[in-house]
């Protein structure tokens, strides 16, 4: 086989690049580097994310910055991450909601699929069942013994249409085959103020900030929207296990890098956040939230994630919920 002086300088031009990037790896990170969120300060994500900042800070002994950009539901601050430089500069930290968008929004300025590596999948959330307590209902089966006797008379709110909580919501709707009214609002925090209230009847809620609710009485909790139950509320069944096999309506978090990083960058970061995972304060803080620390490498986030997006998808399509 013959091959031509281009076929060698092109050779040449490949091994240049690879060694290239790999000196670069190694010099990374030689300036601050910063994680955008895309929700406001002070949500459940929040300490999470500067916690594992904390600990890379530390890791590489250069400023790893929590950045606070929230709006149109995540997509704002992932739409600047998408469109920055592949150096390992900018990162991602976000939740559940961004494997949502590409279904609940006609339109996004990015891909999630295509202009984004998965680094590391931090933590799963479980949510709970929680109701006011005025309901006649002490567990899921009564629940849905109610609602069927009043077809769209048992209202249950949300943090905003296409939410998780919304989400959840929808899949017990369908899976229980039952009418419930849907009340969105703008954001977890009105949402639990009218259930407390009386306003609405039922909530999917995020354990953060709802329990201690229910340990005061003010809420009654019906069961946990995970695949298990919670080391914080071990008597409390799954949903799954009260009469509807399978469901499962979980949070989560993960961290992004634009598309194109280098994966030896990617690799770093990968490894450097597992072990922050691993840290005892990381997992206390993991604990009272009701959240478990996952990790693991790139490619079984990368995979995790597809299987999100597909499995949301249908659940969109079947609640009729879009956003423009």
């Amino acid at each position: 086989m013959r091959y031509s002086w281009r076929s060698f300088a092109a050779l040449a031009a490949c091994v240049l690049c690879v060694a290239g990037g790999s000196a670069h790896a190694q010099d990374y990170p030689n300036k601050a580097v910063r994680i955008v969120l895309p929700f406001s300060a002070g949500g459940s994500s929040d300490p999470v994310a500067r916690l594992i900042a904390r600990h890379l800070t530390t890791a590489f002994g250069q400023p790893f910055v929590v950045e606070n950009r929230p709006g149109a539901g995540g997509n704002i601050g992932s739409d600047i991450v998408a469109k920055s430089a592949p150096d390992g500069y900018t990162l991602l930290f976000t939740a559940g909601s961004f494997a949502i968008n590409p279904s609940l929004y006609s339109k996004l300025p990015f891909d999630p699929a295509k202009d984004f590596d998965p680094v590391v999948h931090v933590a799963t959330l479980s949510g709970i069942l929680v109701v006011h307590p005025s309901v006649p209902a002490s567990n899921v089966k009564e629940l849905i013994q109610l609602a069927r006797s009043k077809p769209g008379g048992v209202n249950y709110a949300s943090a905003g249409s296409g939410t998780v909580p919304h989400l959840a919501g929808e899949l017990f709707r369908a899976a229980a085959k039952i009418e419930m009214t849907h009340v969105p609002y703008k954001g977890s925090n009105p949402a639990l103020s009218d259930l407390i209230g009386g306003q609405v009847q039922v909530m999917f809620a995020n354990m953060p900030g709802t329990l201690q609710h229910v340990k005061a009485g003010r809420l009654k909790v019906l069961a946990v929207t995970g695949a298990r139950r919670s080391e914080l509320l071990p008597d409390v069944p799954t949903i799954g296990e009260s009469g509807l096999p399978g469901y499962e309506a979980t949070n989560w978090y993960g961290v992004f890098a634009p598309a194109g990083t280098p994966p030896a960058i990617v690799a770093r970061l990968n490894a450097e956040i597992n072990k922050a995972m691993a840290a005892p304060e990381f997992l206390d803080h993991m604990r009272l939230e009701g959240a478990e620390a996952i990790g693991g490498s790139p490619a079984q986030f990368r995979s995790f994630f597809r299987g999100e997006m597909e499995r949301w998808a249908p659940v969109v399509k079947s609640a009729g919920v879009k956003v423009d």
